[in-house]
């Protein structure tokens, strides 16, 4: 059953459907394994990326610990090779630090190219064309 706080016909950077990032553990701003967004998501939570060490170092060194569980929250805490919608503008400083995760670019959601490039993200797929 779709949601009504975002369209079914969400687009990816690619122009096609938005594909699912992940089930498990569930991500996206609205925890439905997609990386929808919406008015709500001052974030901007588009980037379905693959989580590296290097990656989950740098965001825990910037104030967002994304490996730690959080019970109260529903969040399992993330490992390397976990996939997670995360805020393109983060994204974006990791590329900038030199430790941009990959990116799965069937699942990342269109708004992201407001924040990040094309061509940086074709640069970091997993699913390149």
């Amino acid at each position: 059953m779709r949601d009504a706080r975002y369209p079914s016909s969400a687009r990816n950077v690619l122009g096609g459907p938005l594909a699912a990032c992940s089930e498990r553990p569930r991500t996206g701003f609205y925890r439905d394994g997609h990386c929808h967004t919406g008015p709500q998501d001052v974030g901007s939570h588009t980037v379905c990326a693959q989580m590296t060490d290097a990656f989950l170092r740098f965001t825990r060194s910037r104030g967002n610990d994304l490996s730690t569980p959080r019970p109260e929250y529903d969040f399992p805490g993330l490992a390397p090779g976990d996939r997670w919608c995360l805020c393109a503008a983060r994204w974006k400083e990791a590329l900038q630090a030199g430790v941009a995760p990959p990116v799965i670019l069937t699942a990342t959601h269109e708004r992201a190219l407001e924040v990040v490039a094309l061509q940086d993200l074709l640069a970091h797929a997993l699913d390149a064309p």
